[in-house]
C-alpha cells in the first residue's frame, strides 16, 4: 500500500484541470466517484461492503484522502482492492491536481471504478471539482436529519445521497421523510439510498445504481 504526500494544486484553473481529467477517464471507460461526508459517517465501511459485493465483477480502486494516518487505506487493501493513502498536508479537501497525482501514483488504467474518499467534512470538499464523473454524499443516521439545512451546498452538488447506518435508526431522533424532503428541495434530481452496510439493508439498490452509472459512463 502506497502513501503519497499532496499539496494543493498550483494550477491556475482547477475547473479546467478537472474537465480534462474527466474527458480522459471517460475515454478509458473508468468512472471516478468523489465520495464526500463528515468523519465517522461510514465511508470506509460502505466501501468495504461494495468491494466485497462487486469486487469479483469489477476492478475497484480507492484513494483515501486524509490529513494523516493510513488506517483506512490498509483496511481497503486487506480486502483485495487497490488503494493509496493521500496525505493532504493539512488541506481540508482534494482538488483536481491532487486527485490526478494520487491516481497516477496508484495506477488506474485497468480499473473500472475508482472511489475518492475525500477528506471528512461537509464544507470544503463540495467547493472543489476533483474531476470525478459522479459526486456521492454520505449522511449517517447519528448525524441528524437537519444537515441539509446547515450544509446545503454539499447536497446541491451531489448526484446521489447515501443515508448510512439505518440499523441504528431506532436509537436516534432521525426523521427520514423530513430529511429526504429537505434534500429534494435543494436538489430535485438527487438519488437517495437509505442503507446499512452492516446488515445489507438497501445495498442491492445502491450497488445497482453504481453499476448503472458505470454503464452510462461508458456510452
Amino acid at each position: 500500500m502506497k502513501t503519497i504526500e499532496l499539496n494543493a494544486s498550483v494550477t491556475a484553473s482547477n475547473d479546467a484541470d478537472a474537465d480534462a481529467m474527466r474527458m480522459e477517464l471517460k475515454a478509458k471507460g473508468t468512472l471516478l466517484i468523489n465520495l464526500m461526508s463528515s468523519p465517522g459517517s461510514g465511508k470506509t465501511t460502505l466501501l468495504s461492503r461494495i468491494i466485497k459485493d462487486l469486487g469479483k465483477e469489477k476492478k475497484i480502486g480507492v484513494m483515501e484522502a486524509d490529513i494523516a494516518s493510513d488506517v483506512d487505506a490498509l483496511k481497503i487493501e486487506n480486502l483485495g482492492a487497490r488503494s493509496i493513502q493521500a496525505h493532504t498536508d493539512g488541506m481540508c479537501h482534494m482538488d483536481a491536481g491532487m486527485t490526478r497525482r494520487a491516481m497516477d501514483a496508484m495506477g488506474c488504467d485497468d480499473l473500472d471504478l475508482i472511489f475518492l474518499e475525500n477528506v471528512g467534512n461537509l464544507i470544503c470538499p463540495a467547493e472543489f471539482d476533483t474531476g470525478a464523473g459522479r459526486n456521492i454524499m454520505i449522511l449517517s443516521i447519528p448525524e441528524g436529519d437537519d444537515k441539509p439545512l446547515k450544509y446545503p451546498l454539499m447536497f446541491e452538488k451531489s448526484d446521489a445521497l447515501v443515508i448510512t447506518k439505518m440499523d441504528t435508526k431506532d436509537y436516534f431522533d432521525f426523521d427520514l421523510e423530513k430529511c429526504i424532503e429537505r434534500v429534494k428541495r435543494l436538489n430535485s434530481d438527487i438519488a437517495i439510498f437509505p442503507v446499512s452496510a452492516k446488515t445489507g439493508e438497501g445495498m442491492d439498490d445502491f450497488e445497482d445504481f453504481l453499476l448503472s452509472q458505470m454503464a452510462l459512463w461508458k456510452e
